[in-house]
């Protein structure tokens, strides 16, 4: 007589957070101020916002924007805030700094959005294999957002997994 196969995982209590697929795909772009600096160094204000003004920023829809200076040049804040304002008028996602920056605020987001109310009291597992690169400090949001909610919290998959946290029974 065989012995029916049964699926622990699967019929556990335990929840699984994957933040691969909370991170949305829209492409990452660059938009480098440099390009509308006089000689590459100088920002001439009236002409900046002659160019702010003229932009087509459509062309940004769908996509998160990072909004940087390659080059040494001293860029007032103002330019900044400026090029991000049209970008949000047309609610294009934007942040003012580097890719590594925005990608680190983008999940940050979406770990604060989460609704945890499906994690109360449960043990949950933070899935360890990744095909996208998660900022490290994203773990440290997601720890931040679960332990005063869940009872277990651990990382890796269900039939391997390293525990991180587990609630005092006090």
């Amino acid at each position: 007589m065989k012995k029916e196969i049964l699926n622990k995982v699967a019929k556990s209590s335990l929840k699984t957070i994957d933040l691969d697929s909370l991170v949305p795909n829209n492409p990452r772009i660059i938009f480098d101020i440099k390009n509308w600096l006089k000689n590459d160094l100088i920002l001439i204000e009236k002409d900046f916002r002659e160019l702010v003004k003229n932009h087509n920023w459509d062309q940004y829809f769908g996509k998160f924007v990072s909004i940087q200076c390659s080059n040494d040049a001293i860029i007032p804040d103002w330019a900044y805030m400026l090029i991000s304002k049209s970008l949000k008028e047309l609610e294009i996602k934007n942040f003012i700094g580097s890719l590594e920056l925005m990608e680190h605020m983008i999940v940050r987001e979406l770990i604060y959005d989460l609704d945890l109310s499906d994690f109360k009291n449960k043990s949950v597992i933070i899935k360890g294999c990744s095909s996208k690169t998660i900022p490290k400090a994203s773990y440290s949001f997601l720890i931040d957002r679960l332990q005063p909610t869940v009872k277990k919290i651990m990382f890796g998959e269900a039939c391997s997994s390293v525990p991180i946290f587990k609630k005092s029974l006090n």
